[in-house]
C-alpha cells in the first residue's frame, strides 16, 4: 500500500471488492429487469387473449340477434298468410321448436368460447 502525499489511496483489495459488488448489483438489477419484462409480456399476452375471446363472444351475440330478429320477421310473416287457427298453431310449435335447437346450439357455441378464451389466458400467462 502506497501512500501519497497528496490524498490517501484506496488499497487494490478494496478497489477489487467495490467493483464485484457492483457488478453484482448490476446483475441482479439486470435480471430483476428482465424477469419484470417477461411478466408483462405474460399479462399483455393474457389480456390480449382475453380481449380477442371477448371481441368474438360480442361479433357472435350480433350475428345470433340478427338470426332471431330474421327468424322473428319470418314467423310473423307465416303468421299473417295462415289459413286458420291450426296452421297457426302448427307454425308456432316449429318456430319454437328451432328456436330452442338454435338457443342450445349457440349457448354451446358460447361456452366453447369463453373456455378457449380461458385456456388461452391461463397458456399466456404460464409462458
Amino acid at each position: 500500500m502506497t501512500a501519497d502525499k497528496k490524498g490517501f489511496e484506496i488499497p487494490d483489495q478494496m478497489r477489487d471488492f467495490a467493483e464485484k459488488s457492483v457488478d453484482q448489483a448490476r446483475k441482479a438489477f439486470d435480471d430483476f429487469i428482465v424477469m419484470t419484462q417477461k411478466a408483462v409480456s405474460n399479462v399483455e399476452e393474457s389480456t390480449s387473449a382475453v380481449q380477442s375471446g371477448a371481441a368474438d363472444m360480442n361479433r357472435k351475440a350480433l350475428g345470433y340477434a340478427e338470426e332471431h330478429v330474421d327468424a322473428a320477421f319470418r314467423f310473423a310473416q307465416q303468421m299473417v298468410r295462415a289459413k286458420d287457427v291450426e296452421e297457426m298453431m302448427k307454425l308456432q310449435q316449429d318456430y319454437l321448436r328451432r328456436q330452442m335447437e338454435q338457443l342450445g346450439e349457440q349457448a354451446r357455441e358460447f361456452s366453447d368460447t369463453a373456455t378457449r378464451t380461458a385456456q388461452e389466458a391461463t397458456k399466456a400467462a404460464r409462458d
